[in-house]
C-alpha cells in the first residue's frame, strides 16, 4: 500500500481548528506526518509538537517535526531536515530509531541523504505551490530516477492535489506528500480517504 504523508500548514486555523484537522487526517488514514511551523515561538513550536504528538500517538502515525532537531528530540520524534538544516549525519546521532528524512532534487543528493542516514527523501515540487515563494518544478522522469537509485522511500511533493496526482501514474515511489488539498479541505477525513485511495490506485 502506497503513503500518504500529510505537512502541515496552521497558518489559517485556531489551535483547536487545526488539532481537529490533524485529527480527522488521522482518522481518513494518513501514515505520517509532518509538523512544520515556520513562523512560530519555539515555545509555541514545542507546545504544539506535544499535542499533536499525543494525537499522532493514539493512531500510530509517526510525527516528523520540520527543521528543528531540538523540538524532535524534546519530543521524541522524527525529523526532516532541508538542504540549509543541520546535516542528516547529526541528526543520526540523537534520534536512534527515529525516522530522518531529507529534501532532495537530485540522484546525487538523493544518494548522499540516504549514505548519511535519511530513510526518506522527499522530492519536488512536481507541481507550483503556495506554501513556498520560489517554487523549481521537478520532473517525473527525475523522480522515478532517484527511485531506481536508492533504497530509501521516495515521496513527491509539490502542489499536488487528487486532481493532477494522475501525472504520477505508474510511478514506482513509496507515496506522496500534500499540504493544502488535504489541510484546507472542506470535509478533511472525506479528502484523506479518497486521496489514500486514489495513489493507491495510480501507483506502482
Amino acid at each position: 500500500m502506497k503513503k500518504l504523508y500529510l505537512v502541515t500548514n496552521s497558518d489559517k486555523y485556531t489551535e483547536s481548528e487545526f488539532l481537529e484537522r490533524i485529527e480527522e487526517a488521522l482518522k481518513g488514514g494518513i501514515d505520517l506526518l509532518q509538523l512544520r511551523e515556520k513562523n512560530k515561538t519555539d515555545r509555541e513550536v514545542l507546545d504544539l509538537a506535544f499535542k499533536v504528538k499525543k494525537l499522532a500517538d493514539v493512531f500510530d502515525v509517526p510525527l516528523i517535526i520540520d527543521d528543528r532537531l531540538d523540538v524532535a528530540m524534546a519530543i521524541n520524534s522524527g525529523v526532516h531536515l532541508g538542504a540549509d538544516d543541520l546535516p542528516i549525519i547529526y541528526a543520526n546521532e540523537f534520534l536512534h530509531g527515529k525516522i530522518i528524512g531529507a529534501t532532495a532534487k537530485t540522484v546525487e543528493a538523493a544518494k548522499k541523504a540516504e549514505s548519511d542516514g535519511a530513510n526518506y527523501v522527499g522530492v519536488g515540487a512536481i507541481f507550483e505551490t503556495a506554501t513556498k515563494v520560489k517554487t523549481i518544478r521537478t520532473s517525473v522522469e527525475t523522480l522515478n530516477s532517484i527511485k531506481d537509485n536508492v533504497n530509501i522511500d521516495v515521496y513527491a511533493i509539490g502542489g499536488l492535489t487528487y486532481d493532477n496526482v494522475d501525472i504520477l501514474k505508474g510511478s514506482k515511489i513509496d507515496g506522496i506528500c500534500v499540504v493544502r488539498e488535504i489541510m484546507n479541505a472542506e470535509n478533511v477525513f472525506g479528502k484523506t480517504k479518497e486521496l489514500k485511495e486514489k495513489i493507491n490506485g495510480i501507483l506502482i
